[in-house]
């Protein structure tokens, strides 16, 4: 577990500067193409990706709520849920977590953050509703799991990353397109470059997919394996699993950038391709569960 929490750590850095060479990348080609001086464009791309990359850091996990519909409280909004996550949080040795609950009948959860110190975990109405205390518990030990090992900091960071560079690679293949030329001098290399353009524009869902799947799916095992041993009764995650699995609505708020955070993929029903698939079959995850029972 130490040396997951020590990759993780080196994995979110590593992907900070690739996010940061990208960008810097995205400058330079728009330079060359507008006959711009390089140097400026390029220190432009640079200073814009170190204020995006500070922000996932800093505020990514503000960003992921949001964009769930997650509202944060207290003690005194939901006393049950509030004491469950107290409880587990003592049992882990970890901070107790902001918590938010999002309303969608959607059986689901999160958890986000840059650190166990600032951490939140998220958990749909559906969750709450349908599911027995145990399988609650294992579900929440779970996230609490991607909290202590860290996985919430890098899942964080892989949200404006994927979701900025592609972004930006679709707006400068429309800016290669619609903006006329000032110089007839650039014509073949504009050619060059919009056709750059088109490449990357299209393939950006792919590389959006496969950093996504750089995260790595055995997260979710290795999350599964710390809950059950957090709550001494994998038969109750495992449960939980089931059920959810037997869902066929999937979540209003979701979307492929922050489809890896979940608990279990919130695209329930939509016929998700397993080969590019954010998390592992239930099934083995089942399977697995049950193998430690």
């Amino acid at each position: 577990m130490y040396k997951q929490i020590d990759s993780n750590k080196r994995k979110t850095w590593l992907l900070m500067f690739i996010f940061i060479v990208v960008i810097i990348g995205l400058g330079w080609a728009w330079s060359q193409y507008y006959g711009d001086e390089a140097y400026g464009v390029i220190m432009l791309a640079a200073i814009f990706a170190l204020v995006m990359s500070l922000t996932s850091f800093y505020a990514g996990d503000k960003i992921a709520l949001t964009q769930a519909g997650a509202k944060q409280i207290t003690k005194d909004d939901n006393l049950y849920i509030w004491r469950l996550v107290e409880n587990l949080s003592i049992t882990s040795g970890l901070p107790m977590p902001k918590v938010y609950i999002i309303e969608d009948t959607h059986m689901n959860a999160f958890a986000t953050g840059r650190d166990p110190q600032h951490a939140s975990i998220a958990l749909t109405t559906g969750l709450i509703n349908n599911l027995e205390n145990e399988e609650l518990e294992g579900v929440i030990a779970h996230e609490l799991s991607h909290v202590k090992n860290y996985d919430i900091r890098l899942a964080m960071v892989v949200i404006i990353c994927v979701g900025l560079i592609t972004l930006l690679a679709d707006w400068m293949l429309r800016s290669f397109f619609w903006r006329d030329r000032r110089n007839s001098d650039n014509k073949n290399s504009g050619g060059i470059l919009i056709i750059v353009g088109l490449i990357l524009a299209l393939l950006s869902p792919l590389f959006a997919k496969l950093i996504q799947l750089a995260v790595s799916r055995k997260r979710e095992f290795l999350a599964d394996a710390s809950g059950a041993l957090l709550t001494r009764y994998p038969e109750g995650l495992a449960k939980a699993l089931k059920k959810i699995s037997q869902q066929t609505q999937p979540l209003r708020t979701a979307n492929k950038a922050t489809a890896h955070l979940y608990f279990a993929s919130p695209f329930s029903g939509r016929n998700v391709q397993k080969l590019f698939s954010t998390h592992p079959p239930i099934e083995a995850r089942v399977k697995a569960l049950m193998e430690m029972a």
